[in-house]
Protein backbone atom coordinates (compact mmCIF):
# COMPACT_ATOMS: atom_id res chain seq x y z
CA UNK A 1 0.00 0.00 0.00
CA UNK A 2 1.42 3.71 -1.11
CA UNK A 3 1.84 6.28 1.64
CA UNK A 4 2.13 9.76 1.26
CA UNK A 5 5.28 11.46 -0.45
CA UNK A 6 5.49 15.21 -0.32
CA UNK A 7 7.32 16.81 -3.18
CA UNK A 8 8.36 20.84 -3.53
CA UNK A 9 7.29 22.59 -6.62
CA UNK A 10 8.75 25.43 -8.27
CA UNK A 11 8.24 29.15 -7.21
CA UNK A 12 5.47 30.94 -8.94
CA UNK A 13 6.61 34.47 -8.72
CA UNK A 14 9.75 32.63 -10.81
CA UNK A 15 8.08 30.91 -13.70
CA UNK A 16 5.49 34.26 -13.67
CA UNK A 17 8.69 35.91 -14.89
CA UNK A 18 9.04 33.01 -17.38
CA UNK A 19 5.46 34.23 -18.71
CA UNK A 20 6.00 37.58 -19.09
CA UNK A 21 9.52 36.49 -21.08
CA UNK A 22 7.19 34.66 -23.16
CA UNK A 23 4.70 37.17 -24.20
CA UNK A 24 7.16 40.02 -24.47
CA UNK A 25 9.58 37.40 -26.73
CA UNK A 26 5.65 36.27 -29.12
CA UNK A 27 5.14 39.86 -29.32
CA UNK A 28 8.13 41.39 -29.91
CA UNK A 29 9.11 39.14 -32.88
CA UNK A 30 5.75 39.50 -34.17
CA UNK A 31 6.55 42.88 -34.65
CA UNK A 32 10.11 43.63 -35.89
CA UNK A 33 10.00 40.34 -38.33
CA UNK A 34 6.31 40.29 -38.98
CA UNK A 35 6.41 36.52 -39.10
CA UNK A 36 3.66 34.43 -37.98
CA UNK A 37 5.53 31.40 -36.60
CA UNK A 38 6.06 33.30 -33.35
CA UNK A 39 2.33 32.52 -32.72
CA UNK A 40 3.81 29.03 -32.30
CA UNK A 41 4.86 29.92 -29.30
CA UNK A 42 1.90 30.69 -27.95
CA UNK A 43 1.11 27.07 -27.18
CA UNK A 44 4.43 26.83 -24.15
CA UNK A 45 2.60 30.22 -23.03
CA UNK A 46 -0.90 28.34 -22.26
CA UNK A 47 1.09 25.28 -20.79
CA UNK A 48 3.53 27.50 -18.18
CA UNK A 49 -0.29 29.08 -17.25
CA UNK A 50 -1.49 26.13 -17.05
CA UNK A 51 1.38 25.20 -13.95
CA UNK A 52 0.40 27.89 -11.68
CA UNK A 53 -1.55 27.00 -8.17
CA UNK A 54 -2.23 28.34 -5.18
CA UNK A 55 -1.80 26.73 -1.72
CA UNK A 56 -3.18 28.07 1.52
CA UNK A 57 -2.04 27.38 5.15
CA UNK A 58 -3.16 24.03 6.19
CA UNK A 59 -3.67 22.90 2.97
CA UNK A 60 -2.52 20.52 0.30
CA UNK A 61 -2.35 19.74 -3.54
CA UNK A 62 -2.31 15.65 -4.42
CA UNK A 63 -0.55 15.90 -7.80
CA UNK A 64 -1.55 13.17 -10.56
CA UNK A 65 0.34 12.81 -13.73
CA UNK A 66 -1.99 10.66 -16.27
CA UNK A 67 -3.63 8.54 -13.31
CA UNK A 68 0.22 8.16 -11.48
CA UNK A 69 0.52 9.53 -8.49
CA UNK A 70 3.45 11.83 -8.09
CA UNK A 71 3.06 13.22 -4.29
CA UNK A 72 1.35 15.99 -2.47
CA UNK A 73 2.76 19.74 -2.17
CA UNK A 74 2.34 20.89 1.37
CA UNK A 75 4.43 24.26 0.77
CA UNK A 76 2.51 27.32 0.90
CA UNK A 77 2.38 30.34 -1.12
CA UNK A 78 2.01 30.70 -5.20
CA UNK A 79 3.35 27.80 -6.95
CA UNK A 80 3.79 26.26 -10.69
CA UNK A 81 4.35 22.62 -10.95
CA UNK A 82 3.69 20.11 -14.05
CA UNK A 83 0.92 21.69 -16.44
CA UNK A 84 0.04 17.70 -17.21
CA UNK A 85 -0.33 17.43 -13.64
CA UNK A 86 -4.44 17.10 -12.13
CA UNK A 87 -3.91 18.96 -8.73
CA UNK A 88 -6.61 17.85 -5.59
CA UNK A 89 -6.95 19.89 -3.02
CA UNK A 90 -7.92 18.48 0.15
CA UNK A 91 -7.82 20.45 3.64
CA UNK A 92 -5.38 19.52 6.39
CA UNK A 93 -7.07 21.48 9.08
CA UNK A 94 -8.91 20.28 12.08
CA UNK A 95 -13.06 19.44 11.41
CA UNK A 96 -15.61 18.92 13.57
CA UNK A 97 -18.47 16.56 12.85
CA UNK A 98 -21.48 16.71 15.22
CA UNK A 99 -23.41 13.19 14.03
CA UNK A 100 -27.51 13.32 14.17
CA UNK A 101 -28.87 11.25 16.96
CA UNK A 102 -29.26 7.54 16.20
CA UNK A 103 -31.69 5.33 18.51
CA UNK A 104 -30.04 1.89 19.29
CA UNK A 105 -30.39 -0.96 21.49
CA UNK A 106 -28.00 -0.88 24.83
CA UNK A 107 -26.10 -4.30 26.12
CA UNK A 108 -29.66 -4.92 28.00
CA UNK A 109 -31.87 -4.18 24.72
CA UNK A 110 -33.52 -0.62 25.62
CA UNK A 111 -33.46 1.85 23.05
CA UNK A 112 -31.55 4.66 24.03
CA UNK A 113 -31.01 8.22 21.56
CA UNK A 114 -26.74 8.74 20.92
CA UNK A 115 -24.93 10.99 19.01
CA UNK A 116 -21.12 11.69 19.33
CA UNK A 117 -18.91 15.05 18.52
CA UNK A 118 -15.71 13.88 16.60
CA UNK A 119 -12.83 16.19 15.88
CA UNK A 120 -10.54 14.57 13.19
CA UNK A 121 -7.92 16.23 10.22
CA UNK A 122 -6.77 14.22 7.25
CA UNK A 123 -3.04 13.20 7.71
CA UNK A 124 -2.59 10.90 4.76
CA UNK A 125 -3.33 12.35 1.36
CA UNK A 126 -2.78 9.64 -0.77
CA UNK A 127 -5.34 7.88 1.28
CA UNK A 128 -7.52 9.91 1.48
CA UNK A 129 -7.49 10.68 -2.31
CA UNK A 130 -7.25 7.10 -3.19
CA UNK A 131 -8.06 4.82 -0.70
CA UNK A 132 -11.89 5.36 -0.13
CA UNK A 133 -14.52 7.44 -2.01
CA UNK A 134 -15.31 10.60 -0.53
CA UNK A 135 -13.18 10.19 2.44
CA UNK A 136 -15.63 12.67 4.22
CA UNK A 137 -18.77 10.39 3.84
CA UNK A 138 -16.51 7.76 5.08
CA UNK A 139 -15.74 9.48 8.13
CA UNK A 140 -19.59 10.06 8.17
CA UNK A 141 -20.64 6.45 7.74
CA UNK A 142 -17.77 5.09 9.70
CA UNK A 143 -18.33 7.42 12.62
CA UNK A 144 -21.83 6.17 12.82
CA UNK A 145 -21.19 2.04 12.39
CA UNK A 146 -18.55 3.23 15.63
CA UNK A 147 -21.47 4.60 17.51
CA UNK A 148 -24.11 2.21 16.89
CA UNK A 149 -21.16 -1.08 18.16
CA UNK A 150 -20.40 1.18 21.05
CA UNK A 151 -23.81 1.53 22.44
CA UNK A 152 -24.65 -2.08 22.11
CA UNK A 153 -21.65 -3.01 24.29
CA UNK A 154 -22.47 -1.30 27.33
CA UNK A 155 -25.67 -1.18 29.68
CA UNK A 156 -27.25 2.63 29.87
CA UNK A 157 -26.72 2.76 33.46
CA UNK A 158 -26.99 -0.15 36.45
CA UNK A 159 -30.18 -0.06 38.77
CA UNK A 160 -29.16 -2.54 41.33
CA UNK A 161 -26.43 -1.42 43.88
CA UNK A 162 -23.13 -2.73 44.11
CA UNK A 163 -22.31 -3.43 40.42
CA UNK A 164 -19.07 -2.44 38.92
CA UNK A 165 -20.02 -2.83 35.41
CA UNK A 166 -19.33 -0.03 33.09
CA UNK A 167 -22.10 2.13 31.81
CA UNK A 168 -22.73 4.76 29.25
CA UNK A 169 -23.92 6.88 31.83
CA UNK A 170 -21.28 6.87 34.60
CA UNK A 171 -18.03 5.57 32.85
CA UNK A 172 -17.85 8.38 30.42
CA UNK A 173 -14.24 8.54 30.39
CA UNK A 174 -13.61 4.51 29.76
CA UNK A 175 -16.71 4.94 27.26
CA UNK A 176 -15.40 7.69 25.39
CA UNK A 177 -11.80 5.95 25.17
CA UNK A 178 -13.08 3.02 23.69
CA UNK A 179 -15.51 5.51 21.50
CA UNK A 180 -12.08 7.11 19.79
CA UNK A 181 -10.01 3.91 19.84
CA UNK A 182 -13.03 2.41 17.72
CA UNK A 183 -13.28 5.70 15.26
CA UNK A 184 -9.90 5.42 15.01
CA UNK A 185 -9.62 1.83 13.79
CA UNK A 186 -12.30 2.40 11.34
CA UNK A 187 -10.68 5.79 9.78
CA UNK A 188 -7.49 4.69 9.55
CA UNK A 189 -7.66 3.59 6.31
CA UNK A 190 -8.39 6.89 4.86
CA UNK A 191 -5.37 8.22 6.60
CA UNK A 192 -7.82 10.36 9.16
CA UNK A 193 -6.47 11.23 12.52
CA UNK A 194 -8.87 11.27 15.38
CA UNK A 195 -7.73 14.08 17.81
CA UNK A 196 -10.84 13.72 19.93
CA UNK A 197 -14.28 11.61 19.99
CA UNK A 198 -16.99 11.77 22.90
CA UNK A 199 -20.59 11.28 23.55
CA UNK A 200 -22.09 14.96 22.47
CA UNK A 201 -25.86 13.09 23.66
CA UNK A 202 -27.23 10.76 25.65
CA UNK A 203 -30.86 9.38 26.89
CA UNK A 204 -32.96 6.89 26.71
CA UNK A 205 -35.45 6.82 23.64
CA UNK A 206 -38.55 8.55 24.07
CA UNK A 207 -41.06 5.44 24.05
CA UNK A 208 -39.43 4.33 27.24
CA UNK A 209 -38.22 7.39 28.99
CA UNK A 210 -41.12 7.55 31.09
CA UNK A 211 -41.07 4.50 32.27
CA UNK A 212 -37.16 4.41 32.96
CA UNK A 213 -37.29 7.31 34.99
CA UNK A 214 -40.23 5.75 37.17
CA UNK A 215 -37.55 2.79 37.62
CA UNK A 216 -35.08 5.55 38.76
CA UNK A 217 -37.00 7.05 41.16
CA UNK A 218 -38.18 3.70 42.69
CA UNK A 219 -34.63 2.93 42.95
CA UNK A 220 -33.60 6.24 44.75
CA UNK A 221 -36.40 5.84 47.43
CA UNK A 222 -35.53 2.32 47.74
CA UNK A 223 -32.04 3.53 48.40
CA UNK A 224 -33.11 6.00 50.53
CA UNK A 225 -35.47 4.04 52.99
CA UNK A 226 -32.84 1.44 52.85
CA UNK A 227 -30.41 4.00 54.67
CA UNK A 228 -33.26 5.42 56.80
CA UNK A 229 -34.13 2.22 58.77
CA UNK A 230 -30.13 1.45 58.99
CA UNK A 231 -29.84 5.22 60.81
CA UNK A 232 -33.49 4.34 62.69
CA UNK A 233 -32.11 1.04 64.06
CA UNK A 234 -28.80 2.53 65.27
CA UNK A 235 -31.15 5.19 66.92
CA UNK A 236 -33.14 2.74 68.38
CA UNK A 237 -30.49 0.61 69.76
CA UNK A 238 -29.02 3.58 71.20
CA UNK A 239 -32.00 4.72 72.96
CA UNK A 240 -32.69 1.54 74.43
CA UNK A 241 -29.36 0.97 75.91
CA UNK A 242 -28.86 4.54 77.38
CA UNK A 243 -32.26 4.11 78.93
CA UNK A 244 -31.59 0.68 80.11
CA UNK A 245 -27.63 2.33 81.73
CA UNK A 246 -29.23 4.76 83.15
CA UNK A 247 -31.99 2.96 84.94
CA UNK A 248 -35.20 5.15 84.03
CA UNK A 249 -37.09 2.00 83.30
CA UNK A 250 -37.07 -1.32 83.35
CA UNK A 251 -38.27 -3.13 80.04
CA UNK A 252 -39.37 -6.47 79.77
CA UNK A 253 -40.19 -8.29 76.14
CA UNK A 254 -43.60 -6.72 75.75
CA UNK A 255 -42.77 -3.45 76.41
CA UNK A 256 -39.33 -3.16 74.75
CA UNK A 257 -41.26 -4.48 71.42
CA UNK A 258 -43.67 -1.82 71.69
CA UNK A 259 -41.27 1.38 72.11
CA UNK A 260 -38.97 -0.15 69.35
CA UNK A 261 -42.25 -0.27 67.36
CA UNK A 262 -43.11 3.25 67.97
CA UNK A 263 -39.74 4.80 67.53
CA UNK A 264 -39.16 2.65 63.99
CA UNK A 265 -42.78 4.52 62.83
CA UNK A 266 -41.91 7.76 64.33
CA UNK A 267 -37.93 7.79 62.35
CA UNK A 268 -38.77 5.81 59.38
CA UNK A 269 -42.25 8.06 58.77
CA UNK A 270 -42.12 10.12 55.44
CA UNK A 271 -44.72 12.47 58.14
CA UNK A 272 -44.85 13.86 61.13
CA UNK A 273 -45.28 11.87 63.74
CA UNK A 274 -48.78 12.97 66.15
CA UNK A 275 -48.24 12.63 69.64
CA UNK A 276 -50.67 10.60 71.69
CA UNK A 277 -51.04 11.12 75.59
CA UNK A 278 -51.52 7.99 77.65
CA UNK A 279 -53.14 8.59 81.26
CA UNK A 280 -53.13 5.41 81.85
CA UNK A 281 -50.60 2.48 81.44
CA UNK A 282 -48.78 0.75 78.61
CA UNK A 283 -51.21 -1.60 78.99
CA UNK A 284 -54.55 0.05 78.98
Amino acid sequence: MKHEKNIKAANGYVMLMVLLLLIVGVITGMVITENPLFLILILPIILVIKGFFIVNPNSSKVMVLFGAYKGTVKENGFLWANPFYSKQRISLRARNFYSERVKVNDKIGNPILINVILVWKVSDTYKAAFDVDHYEDFVRVQTDAAVRKLAGSYPYDNFAEGQLEVTLLSGMDEVNEALENEITERLAIAGIEVMEARIGYLAYAPEIASSMLKRQQAVAIVAARKKIVEGAVGMVEDALMKLSEDKIIDFDEDKKASMVSNLMVVLCGDKEATPVINTGTLHS
